[in-house]
């Protein structure tokens, strides 16, 4: 790992994109250099990643369902991360996504902080980072968050972003359901389990739109740091497929996602209601010097006000006791908010 810069200091900026685009820089600023002990390169060799093929999932061959199901439960269980393929949503959609993002982080400054939001569950939230009031280190992102189900919200600038991100959320709530209700069948509950028994009708859903702009000394930064995501699924796409890396068998691997395809990771909450069945895997975000990558994630989760605890089919006794206790899922929510990432020490809160 390089060494970081001695006499580079914070300059004036609210956001990076604020800072990238009114500096001129060639090194780091302080604030957003790791610790020597953080090294944001190691990574393991080339590996292939698990593969669901979303079209099973409506076959009319049984046998082809149930290996599709057997498939995304070792997914699961082996990773807890998978790439999702012939899906069915339009590529004009998740293009049309992707432009309106971009456009969004490209409105000036004092645009964007109007949706700076003050509370960490405000619908609407803008901001850099993750959480700036308690972190030391400063991570090179920014990022406009919304909850678009049970109730939509949505920036009204640009225009057409309310109309668009509407049609992909609700959208992919669909792909997400199916998904889940395959999860269910594949650790043995029914196919309606977890949806009914977590109210999914009326879960939050997560759109988040993260922007990690070119970086001057890349081997120095993270655009996130080691985390695992609160919820059941997080769906994700991205312009460039240079910058997510997940820890697997105790080695961080490069993300490479085939055109046209979604990126799912499984939350801490899934790992709860599975009884630790299947893990919420680490997952972080990487920068480059090249170009800047915008990535846009929609989380699905129960209803704020739902207590999550083990499905009681997965509890036994002496084999497989409880592993979590229930904890309602807006607490989780806001002491993850508002704390720094590290790791997966948010599951600390209700592990037995």
């Amino acid at each position: 790992m390089a060494s970081p810069p001695s006499h580079v200091q914070p300059l004036p900026s609210s956001t990076v994109k604020h800072l990238t685009d009114s500096f001129t820089l060639t090194e780091l600023p302080l604030r957003y250099v790791l610790p020597a002990t953080e090294d944001p390169l190691v990574r393991a060799p080339s590996v292939s990643i698990p593969t669901i093929d979303f079209s099973l999932f409506s076959s009319g061959n049984p046998a082809q369902r149930s290996q599709v199901v057997r498939d995304l439960g070792d997914a699961c269980r082996e990773w807890g991360f998978f790439m999702v393929i012939n899906h069915g949503v339009p590529e004009e959609l998740r293009e049309a996504m992707m432009e309106v993002c971009t456009a969004f982080f490209n409105m000036p400054e004092e645009e964007k902080r109007e949706y700076a939001g003050k509370d960490l569950l405000d619908p609407i939230r803008c901001g850099t980072s993750f959480n700036t009031s308690v972190e030391k280190l400063s991570y090179w992102r920014d990022f406009v968050k919304m909850f678009v189900h049970p109730n939509f919200h949505s920036p009204s600038k640009p225009s057409n972003f309310r109309e668009i991100s509407f049609e992909y959320s609700t959208t992919l709530r669909k792909m997400a359901r199916i998904l889940l209700g395959g999860i269910s069948e594949s650790l043995g509950l029914d196919e309606g389990y977890i949806e009914k028994a977590l109210g999914l009708d009326q879960g939050l859903q997560v759109l988040a739109c993260n922007l990690y702009p070119p970086c001057p000394q890349p081997e120095l930064a993270l655009g996130m740091p080691s985390h695992s995501d609160h919820g059941l699924l997080t769906i994700l796409i991205e312009n460039r497929g240079d910058g997510l890396q997940v820890l697997h068998d105790g080695l961080w691997v490069q993300i490479q996602s085939v055109p046209n395809s979604f990126l799912v990771n499984i939350g801490d909450h899934l790992e709860i209601v599975s009884n630790g069945r299947y893990k919420s895997v680490l997952h972080r975000a990487m920068v480059n010097n090249e170009g800047t990558r915008i990535s846009i994630g929609i989380a699905t989760g129960p209803p704020l006000d739902s207590l999550v605890a083990p499905a009681p089919a997965l509890v036994e006794s002496e084999l497989h006791p409880p592993a979590y206790r229930e904890m309602k899922y807006r607490e989780y929510l806001q002491f993850q908010q508002s704390h720094r990432l590290d790791g997966k020490s948010c599951l600390d809160l209700v592990r037995l």
